[in-house]
């Protein structure tokens, strides 16, 4: 209890010192590890509370281990933490059968007793769907996520069969849900560790203090400079090559990309695609580029009295020019967006009517609309680049000067990044520039978290747009069990979204990583980061 009284204070400490941590020595890393860069940091290490950022796509898959993962080639759902499964004939009942020996980790504030059982896995889900868990409001409460899919009002139970079986119970049939639970948010939690910081009163350190089962454990978390994972050797696979891996998540000094020229920086995670030259150029520096599940879009706040009328949504879509974005800001590495879906989807429906550059259509649909004398409107535009959009603020400025072509004027409202759980605090803002990086290969994993009426329910629907019908159709999709049925509910879904336009698609980005070449071992997906535990450098 000691060291986990002391490690506590250190850490409250290098809290209030907040960009005043120790430079991070590379030439020492670099003898047993590696220094991955190009993220900003983390508001919590739990990736059950966010969904998006460093905690979910990076941080997750090296912390915590999920019940299923998904196949980084046909995105199927395969075996981790539970080695099989079988579900009942109505599609509501899922028997999962766990791996017997996996390890928690061993840290400075948390010594496990026991393996990973049963009750672990009803206590990582019960927090989420349960309100009288004693978990369940620690933090902010939210769990956007899960939220954002309706998984409350899904899961009716989870119990423990025996102490390596345990039972799902659903409200109704869910084609997704082998997915869903495959994804980095959907990590198993420690119910030991739970159990003792709720008879010591520090339910929080739960989510700042991580224990999971993953190849590193957190060692050591700098504010805006450093988190540094070490490798857990009791992990239940392979053991991991590298002793450490440091995230540089630090602004001062210079640039990303400076710091990986100079081998300060051994991992460059997607690099603007202006920098893409430079690297290729340097025969140190190896570029792994790959389709991504992604989508950046504009999110057209419906409940502002102009943007409640279809045609100027309508209008807004035909005045951008997305092909001088792709030239400008993606350099050759993204392709134009006619769908919220992605060309890799299954159920992609490419539409090049209604997604198109048409100047002259969008002054007659505002001339429709009441507004031929012009409109001014406000934008969120975050700075942190992402896959989907490698520099957002250089979109929202030939954006802004597509509108002004047609009349509209457009302010933009910069911020270091975009969180869709403080919607409450922009009701001033009228236009969202942002994206969607997806979990599956599902297409409900992209419609329902972004434009559902569950998700405006709970605060998470950017657009503010609810369409029964539009549910209806997402409903129906998770429910039948032929393929050619559900992409027939798909494409009829987009129609409505190409109609309505809660969203302006824009381009889909590749996603990219920049790596010291004495390094190997990265496992690419097209969904976020992979466990780090088969990389090692070359001697």
């Amino acid at each position: 209890m000691k060291a986990f009284i002391q490690f506590t204070l250190g850490l409250f400490t290098l809290s209030l010192l907040a960009g005043c941590g120790e430079e991070i020595d590379h030439n020492k890393i670099r003898q047993k590890g590696f220094v991955y860069c190009g993220q900003g940091g983390p508001s919590t290490f739990n990736p059950q509370l966010v969904d998006s950022g460093i905690t979910s796509e990076t941080l997750s898959p090296q912390i915590y281990n999920t019940l299923l993962t998904l196949d980084n080639d046909n995105y199927q759902p395969v075996a981790s933490l539970a080695t099989s499964w079988k579900v009942n004939k109505e599609g509501t009942e899922y028997i999962f059968d766990l791996r017997k020996g996996v390890q928690f980790q061993n840290t400075a504030w948390f010594t496990p007793s026991r393996a990973m059982n049963a009750d672990d896995v009803v206590f990582s889900f019960h927090r989420i769907i349960d309100s009288t868990n004693p978990f369940h409001y620690v933090g902010s409460g939210l769990y956007p996520w899960f939220s954002g899919i309706d998984f409350s009002n899904l899961v009716v139970d989870v119990t423990a069969l025996s102490p390596h079986r345990v039972k799902f119970t659903l409200s109704r049939p869910d084609n997704s849900f082998l997915s869903n639970i495959a994804t980095s948010h959907a990590v198993i939690l420690s119910k030991e560790y739970a159990l003792q910081l709720e008879l010591s009163d520090e339910k929080g350190m739960l989510d700042s203090h991580p224990i999971g089962t993953g190849p590193f454990y957190l060692a050591e978390y700098q504010v805006n400079d450093l988190i540094r994972l070490k490798r857990h050797n009791g992990y239940w696979k392979t053991r991991p090559k590298m002793e450490q891996v440091v995230f540089d998540i630090s602004q001062r000094g210079t640039g990303t990309l400076a710091k990986l020229l100079r081998k300060e920086c051994d991992v460059l995670n997607s690099p603007l695609s202006s920098q893409l030259p430079i690297i290729e150029q340097n025969d140190d520096v190896q570029l792994t580029a790959k389709p991504a599940m992604n989508i950046s879009f504009v999110a057209v706040n419906t409940s502002h009295p102009a943007l409640n009328d279809a045609r100027v949504r309508k209008a807004l879509n035909y005045a951008i020019n997305r092909q001088n974005i792709l030239d400008s800001v993606y350099y050759g590495t993204g392709s134009q967006a006619y769908s919220v879906l992605p060309p890799s989807s299954w159920a992609y429906q490419k539409d090049a009517i209604q997604i198109r550059y048409d100047r002259n259509y969008a002054l007659a649909l505002l001339r429709e609309a009441g507004y031929s004398k012009g409109l001014e409107l406000t934008m969120s535009v975050p700075l942190e680049p992402r896959a989907y959009n490698p520099s957002p603020r250089k979109t929202a400025e030939l954006i802004q000067a597509n509108f002004a072509d047609v009349g509209i004027t457009l302010n933009l409202m910069t911020n270091d990044r975009f969180d869709r759980s403080h919607l409450d605090s922009n009701a001033n803002i009228d236009l969202y520039l942002t994206g969607w990086i997806a979990n599956t290969g599902d297409p409900d994993n992209f419609l329902r978290p972004l434009l559902s009426c569950d998700s405006k329910r709970v605060g998470l629907n950017v657009s503010s747009w609810c369409n029964p019908d539009f549910d209806f159709l997402l409903d129906l999709a998770l429910e039948v069990d032929k393929l050619r049925y559900r992409k027939n509910l798909y494409k009829q879904a987009q129609n409505i979204l190409n109609e309505e336009f809660p969203v302006i698609p824009l381009n889909h980005g590749m996603q990219m990583q920049a790596h010291d070449t004495s390094l190997k071992g990265f496992k690419v997906s097209p969904f976020n980061a992979q466990p780090f535990d088969t990389v090692e450098r070359l001697q």
